[in-house]
């Protein structure tokens, strides 16, 4: 079918979905779970044909972002399953109070719609989208890019076969067909026919919508996340953070990028720093890109170069960190209030009062003492899975779980009142 003909298709179903019981939605969840598990051969003989045609491509890094193996594929499952352990968002009154007119009013969640997602090679936001939207009561529309459109294929076919199973309409999933930029362009200029776009990726296909987007868009995505290393910080603890937070999965938007040291530490802890990133990886040592204090410090180790000019203003997904050293945490503020984007961004002390003003001071979805801004995460913040991160502060903010898929209604009552 052509874009316009899913977009009226999803369109046709979405009173349906709106209506779907808590039991159903859950039934039809659990059952989009086992056709995933049933189909693990087809989704993995799909998957094998997007990472071979990728090869050469992309990097490395984001061929392991598209791959699938039988973990990953139950890991998606299992995601699916603990969105129905969720409490149904549909139907949640917010706000109740009686007017001296008599007149009951009642603040209501309600669906959004159709929810379209704009997303790259990572087929795992197939299912995880797909579960959100039919917990919520939406019907999404899917457009994945070419890199991992055979793989969505098949899990969509898997899910669908789940949906059908339970009685309810395949329709509530949908996948574009066309991966060209056309498709994305008619999705953001679909008025009247998407009620939310969320596009999830990188600071190019973000930006695309942000500035096209004709329909309701929620900016996600695009990560420059900082760990600031205090004065007061625990080296060991310090050290331990950053390698998780920039070498676990360094393609994903919650891996740091910067890495900002105060000045009062920064001959001990630079070193020390290098010899965790550098020295001691065999595989994937990571690349620092030095400012000129730091540069100093670290002057003829391998893997160490200066920092260009936009270093400070990239997302690398990849092993790569830039590093800056910093007169205390208000001149650190200051450096990620420039040039964060909002995403997640750290601090490790053990002063209270740095912790306190970092935390107040730092306008970010998520700010962090002495953890990892790994877990910048739907799962880990006990939402399920998520469709994204929101870097902006309206109607949504981090991860965007169950509850922000929702909109609300006010449904008032009376027995004849007029004004």
């Amino acid at each position: 079918m052509t874009t316009q003909q899913i977009l009226l298709t999803a369109n046709s179903v979405k009173t349906d979905a709106m209506f779907l019981t808590e039991d159903i939605k859950n039934r039809a969840l659990n059952a989009m779970a086992d056709c995933i598990l049933q189909h693990a051969d087809n989704i993995l003989e799909a998957n094998a044909k997007d990472v071979q045609a990728a090869q050469g491509k992309i990097s490395q890094v984001m061929i392991d972002r598209l791959m699938l193996n039988k973990s990953r594929i139950e890991g998606m499952a299992e995601g699916i399953r603990q969105v129905a352990l969720l409490p149904d968002p549909v139907g949640v009154v917010y706000d109740k109070i009686t007017r001296p007119s008599g007149i009951k009013v009642e603040k209501i969640s309600v669906p959004l719609g159709v929810v379209a997602i704009i997303y790259e090679s990572r087929p795992n936001v197939t299912s995880d989208a797909a579960a959100l939207c039919l917990k919520s009561g939406n019907v999404c529309v899917l457009r994945t890019g070419k890199e991992a459109h055979l793989s969505a294929e098949a899990i969509v076919i898997a899910m669908r076969e789940g949906l059908i199973s339970v009685g309810i309409s395949s329709y509530f999933i949908n996948l574009i067909e066309d991966t060209s930029r056309r498709s994305s362009q008619e999705i953001m200029t679909a008025t009247g026919l998407v009620d939310l776009l969320i596009p999830r990726g990188g600071a190019g296909l973000i930006n695309a919508c942000v500035q096209n987007a004709k329909v309701p868009c929620i900016q996600t995505g695009t990560g420059v996340c900082h760990v600031y290393v205090d004065k007061k910080a625990n080296f060991e603890m310090a050290l331990n953070i950053i390698e998780n937070a920039k070498t676990s999965r360094p393609s994903v938007c919650n891996a740091m990028e910067v890495c900002l040291v105060d000045s009062n530490i920064c001959d001990k802890f630079l070193p020390l720093l290098w010899q965790r990133l550098v020295k001691e990886r065999a595989v994937n040592p990571v690349t620092l890109k030095l400012d000129d204090i730091s540069y100093k410090i670290l002057s003829g180790k391998e893997n160490c170069v200066k920092a260009g000019e936009n270093d400070f203003d990239t997302e690398f997904l990849d092993y790569v960190m830039a590093v800056k050293v910093v007169d205390g945490v208000k001149e650190a503020v200051k450096h990620i209030s420039q040039h964060s984007t909002s995403h997640s961004d750290c601090i490790v002390t053990e002063d209270s009062q740095a912790a306190n003003y970092f935390v107040a001071a730092v306008d970010s979805a998520a700010v962090y003492v002495n953890a990892s801004t790994r877990f910048t995460d739907g799962g880990e913040f006990g939402l399920g899975c998520e469709m994204g991160i929101s870097t902006q502060k309206l109607h949504a903010r981090g991860p965007l779980g169950l509850k922000e898929l929702t909109s609300y209604k006010y449904v008032i009552r009376g027995n004849g009142q007029t004004r």
